[in-house]
């Protein structure tokens, strides 16, 4: 037995490769997206390690080329959700059991595999599957999800670090117990690294997990499950299950070991769960943690004094990059009466001159979006632009899905800071402009942050450090990431933990402790070396 105290070495983050013209990264990306697209695969379900097939198929087709098939895959049933659910209670035991540094050398394996063997494999089927340009996939497929894994082994060592003092004659400590029973993880499609997080995060803690992955997410999503097994996670570990998910959760959410759930997705279907969990709290062996990342209608708010030109960029980046397809996409922006026509003059240069196109040709900088649902309901919103005397279409707004689901990014301007394209998520690449008096700013400060349900994101723009501070104090909820003179997208592990409050989630900042912490029960644990023998303490003596 190894009883030495070990501690990893301190990570760095990924470096982000950079794919440019006559790199060797970009040759093998080119190679390996053309292997994948010349072949069709079969998806099985992976349960307790075997690959389970059930016959009820569906398809996986590419976003920017839908009358492609990528793959065909098999969707679990009633029994296959039992039968994954058994896997994993089966696996609990000698995975909880296992020392935490074993456990993160195997976590620490995959980001290995994936920082070479299989990083353009990965960044490949991410781009195809879910419609990402090369650097979009790189920042996430590869780098996030790598930087997930090697983090998180040395957040998991400071955990398990803090212990409680002793005193004299006794002995304390804390056991970071894993959940008792099984959590279930559910899956988005527009992060690959959020995929492996939602599993490898409560895993590292000896969890095991019954995985629903996104059915627009499952190509890449099960080339990870095969280089999880590949680094040695355990059989019944992590349990690959895609398929419907009323079926799915109705087994699930009935089920007395449910332990935890970890979730990326919708608001509504988020609070939808958690309404499930409260009616059903008495079938549970415990109280189900319940962790959750969900929407958000993000924001950029601008200053009169502002550098107009790393605004526009911020907005350009921010609002349309992944087609506005990222849950800190910015959706709506408040910028002053004095400087909108100089911004706007930026943002329709930049618009412009961007390429939208497939995923093969690497000069797009805009893909399509997801599926055709996502499409439908994304060019429903510019429509009620078109069709509103309060709102117009300043820049972009065509849409097209004869051949892939594109949607040109759109600006909208908006004289109602209450339009809906201002309020509700759209997901998309979509933007809509609020121009404020300049004398109006703060109170439209307090507009901005009394506008969504949400606060996930959002990011303000000044050159005067007394306004800075005035804005991030009056917006000190509106957003769980904020940025100050910065996008508000791309935050990092370890250096921007990401989350939200109100209606975008339980803010637990996956990128940081604060995540690992939620998949550990303690168990205080007291050791006295010379207890009393007597129950009498001396104030029950009757002498003075």
């Amino acid at each position: 037995m190894n009883n030495a105290i070990f501690e990893f070495p301190f990570p760095d983050n990924e470096p982000v490769k950079s794919y440019a013209p006559g790199s060797a990264e970009r040759k093998e990306l080119r190679a390996k997206l053309e292997e994948l697209k010349s072949q069709v695969i079969e998806i099985p379900l992976i349960i307790g390690g075997k690959e389970v097939r059930t016959g009820d198929m569906g398809t996986v087709v590419m976003p920017t080329n839908h009358g492609h098939v990528l793959a065909t895959y098999h969707k679990a049933g009633p029994k296959e959700v039992e039968m994954a659910i058994e896997a994993a209670l089966k696996a609990h035991e000698a995975w909880s059991s296992m020392a935490w540094q074993e456990r993160a050398s195997i976590t620490l394996k995959i980001a290995e595999l994936l920082a070479g063997k299989y990083r353009s494999l990965i960044n490949a089927a991410t781009m195809l599957g879910q419609g990402k340009n090369p650097f979009q996939a790189e920042i996430d497929s590869a780098c996030e999800t790598i930087d997930f894994l090697r983090f998180n082994a040395e957040y998991a060592s400071f955990i398990y670090a803090q212990q409680p003092n002793s005193a004299a004659g006794i002995i304390n400590r804390l056991e970071y117990r894993p959940l008792e029973g099984f959590v279930f993880a559910l899956s988005p499609f527009n992060f690959t690294s959020i995929a492996s997080n939602l599993n490898l995060a409560p895993v590292l803690m000896g969890n095991v997990t019954v995985w629903k992955p996104s059915s627009t997410a499952i190509y890449s999503n099960y080339m990870l499950m095969q280089i999880f097994q590949e680094a040695g996670v355990p059989d019944g570990v992590i349990n690959f299950i895609p398929g419907k998910g009323s079926t799915i959760g109705n087994v699930v959410f009935n089920h007395k070991d449910l332990a935890g759930v970890h979730f990326t997705g919708s608001t509504n279907t988020f609070q939808h769960f958690w309404k499930i969990i409260g009616n059903n709290i008495k079938k549970f062996k415990s109280y189900p943690r319940i962790v959750g990342e969900t929407g958000g209608k993000d924001f950029i708010f601008a200053h009169q004094n502002t550098n107009t030109r790393m605004l526009a960029t911020a907005i350009t980046r921010g609002a349309f990059e992944y087609q506005g397809q990222k849950c800190s996409a910015a959706s709506r922006a408040y910028i002053p009466e004095s400087i909108w026509d100089e911004v706007r003059g930026f943002l329709e240069e930049d618009l412009q001159s961007i390429k939208m196109g497939d995923v093969m040709e690497f000069d797009n900088f805009v893909n399509a979006v997801i599926d055709e649902a996502a499409f439908d309901s994304i060019a429903s919103y510019i429509d009620a632009a078109h069709q509103s005397d309060v709102a117009e279409v300043i820049i972009g707004g065509k849409y097209d899905k004869s051949e892939g689901y594109f949607i040109e990014p759109t600006v909208i301007l908006t004289t109602d800071p209450h339009f809906v394209t201002m309020e509700e998520e759209i997901f998309g690449p979509v933007l809509t402009v609020y121009v404020y008096p300049d004398d109006k700013f703060e109170e439209t400060l307090d507009l901005c942050n009394n506008t969504s349900p949400y606060a996930l994101t959002g990011a303000i723009f000044s050159q005067d450090r007394e306004i800075i501070n005035l804005m991030t104090q009056k917006l000190r909820y509106a957003a769980g990431n904020f940025y100050i003179n910065d996008k508000p997208t791309g935050a990092v592990v370890d250096q921007q933990p990401f989350g939200g409050a109100r209606g975008s989630g339980t803010n637990d900042k996956a990128g940081s402790y604060l995540n690992l912490i939620r998949w550990t029960s303690p168990r205080t644990i007291k050791e006295t070396f010379d207890a009393p023998l007597d129950y009498r303490y001396p104030f029950l003596s009757s002498e003075e």
